[in-house]
């Protein structure tokens, strides 16, 4: 029985490395393709390059779901198109045996996404995004279209670009008073972290006051503000490229500003239920195998994993947006696409079995 079972992980195993291998190829060639579209400034090809190898974590971990479902969709299916299958089961091995065989290296995948998604994919997608900011010239005078945007209190605050180590380039500052008029308007080439406040180097400020503006230059100038490197280098970054924990905690400093953090709680949610809706979709894949798609071609095969694939990824892309408009948990947006799934895999498994 321990020779079945290591070779059905082998197989499962071997045929999801061989899919994220072929899928991450395509993807990485098609990323470097566009990339080379933004190049100017600074930004060239190896820097292109650069930004490309850097973002290979966060594309793993954006492609592992779908690399255990199709790899076990293809693993088990070629094992059911040479009648290896039929055998095993013939020699008295149950079919909770085989599904569990399969499962085993799809828990390897959901602790190798959890890995990566938490303390890899995240830092190097913000050294991925700051380098490239910083490279198409983020200090110069202008509010670069790549930046970030965040309000606290009456100032709205635009950054070009968030370095890891506490350095902010082309910062903008618009303070306006509690009727919405414009009272100041600044601009600092750099700013450099000091522990409790900023320190701006190169300010440019215009002021507002009554038929008049004032313009007052300054070489460096305090800036107290309850933003902190930790919490800037979550604003450069998707919501569904940050760690758990960066989600949540600013998903709660939003919240103590009275802002929404719905689009941080519904990446949290993905992030944190992405090792079950991956056992799901490896379920679904199981019992395709052992039902509807027991004799077909493995071509039809890969058609329809892509299609089940493609459905359940834009469940979760159609409802989680829905979350935000129509104002429902973004919990729930999450679940029902991986309860549907749940269901539609146990029945069809019941069947099978």
């Amino acid at each position: 029985m321990r020779l079945i079972d290591r070779y059905v992980m082998r197989t499962v195993g071997g045929a999801m490395f061989l899919v994220m291998v072929v899928v991450l190829s395509l993807d990485l060639i098609f990323a470097f393709i566009a990339e080379l579209d933004d190049t100017r400034n600074g930004y060239q090809t190896l820097e292109a390059l650069w930004y490309v190898f850097l973002t290979l974590p966060r594309r793993i971990y954006d492609y592992l779901p779908l690399g255990a479902f199709m790899g076990c969709l293809v693993g088990l299916g070629s094992m059911a198109s040479s009648s290896e299958l039929t055998i095993i089961r013939a020699a008295g091995v149950s079919l909770k045996r085989i599904v569990w065989s399969a499962m085993k290296p799809t828990l390897v995948v959901v602790i190798l996404g959890v890995l990566i998604g938490e303390y890899v994919a995240p830092p190097a997608e913000r050294v991925a995004q700051s380098d490239k900011a910083v490279a198409l010239g983020a200090g110069r005078n202008v509010v670069s279209a790549s930046g970030v945007w965040h309000k606290e209190g009456n100032e709205y605050i635009h950054l070009n670009a968030v370095q890891p180590n506490g350095v902010l380039h082309g910062v903008s500052r618009f303070r306006f008073d509690d009727n919405r008029q414009l009272l100041a308007a600044s601009f600092a080439e750099r700013a450099i972290y000091q522990g409790d406040y900023w320190l701006l180097e190169k300010v440019r400020t215009t002021r507002f006051e009554d038929k008049q503006t004032v313009l007052d230059v300054d070489q460096t100038l305090r800036w107290e503000t309850g933003l902190s490197p930790s919490l800037l280098s979550v604003l450069i970054v998707k919501p569904e490229n940050l760690s758990m924990s960066g989600l949540y905690t600013y998903a709660t400093y939003l919240g103590e500003q009275r802002l929404s953090g719905a689009p941080y709680w519904l990446a949290f949610w993905k992030k944190t239920l992405m090792p079950l809706g991956t056992a799901v979709m490896v379920l679904v894949a199981i019992s395709f195998i052992f039902g509807p798609l027991r004799s077909v071609t493995m071509g039809f095969r890969v058609f329809t994993g892509l299609l089940v694939g493609l459905l359940f990824k834009y469940m979760q892309d159609l409802l989680g947006p829905m979350s935000l408009v129509y104002g429902f948990s973004p919990l729930l947006a999450v679940l029902v696409p991986i309860a549907i799934s749940a269901v539609a895999g146990a029945i069809l498994m019941r069947r099978a079995g």
